[in-house]
């Protein structure tokens, strides 16, 4: 089961996800993506809350309201965060999620801390959470089928795009040619360069001159 939610209007059309549970979890951790956005409450435990951006964006293009409404959320799926004050969220790209055989199911650890970003949230806001879970339906996706659906349209997106940039350039290449024969042939048309059929008569003998000259 997973829990989807939708973000304030005013921030776009942004949707907000959580598993039900650690086996969710890890199933959410397999099949996210590359727009996945993955939140967890620091050093206690809690749901593991996603926010799908739009294609092509990235965490950079977090806004402010967006992120809020994200770390009420996780603060609000954690047992002991939700009891206190002052609590760190850490947020990171889906890609940045590092899974090893060694980690328990829903664990989850990071290939760069670099890229792992912390928010402190001072307390609970219950009007952002309950506005939150007006919005909330459950559903029971196959992200396994819906990850390789986008793989499948990406592949063919690509095939698509290779095919129309060797049609552009073939065509390229035959107007290079085109031009380059115009170009040729325009040589070959210079005035200086072209002879005459006066000047080739008087350039050559007539044949009754060679007979003459022969004799």
């Amino acid at each position: 089961m997973v829990f989807y939610f939708k973000a304030r209007p005013e921030v776009g059309d942004f949707t907000i996800f959580m598993g039900l549970d650690k086996f969710e979890n890890e199933e959410l951790i397999k099949y996210g993506f590359p727009e996945d956005i993955w939140f967890h409450v620091d050093k206690m435990s809690s749901a593991h809350v996603y926010v799908r951006l739009h294609k092509g964006q990235t965490i950079d293009d977090i806004s402010e309201g967006l992120l809020e409404d994200c770390v009420q959320l996780v603060k609000a799926n954690s047992i002991q965060g939700n009891k206190v004050n002052n609590i760190d969220v850490v947020y990171t790209p889906w890609s940045n999620l590092k899974k090893t055989a060694s980690m328990d199911v829903g664990q989850v650890g990071f290939y760069s801390s670099k890229m792992v970003r912390t928010v402190r949230v001072e307390k609970r806001i219950n009007e952002i959470v309950n506005r939150l879970n007006r919005t909330k339906v459950e559903r029971k996706p196959d992200l396994k089928a819906e990850r390789e659906a986008v793989n499948s349209a990406e592949r063919d997106e690509r095939k698509r795009f290779l095919r129309e940039k060797k049609r552009r350039e073939e065509l390229e290449r035959l107007e290079k040619e085109k031009q380059a024969e115009l170009r040729s042939y325009k040589g070959l048309m210079v005035h200086e360069n072209m002879t005459s059929n006066k000047q080739i008569a008087s350039a050559n003998k007539s044949l009754q001159e060679l007979e003459e000259d022969f004799m």
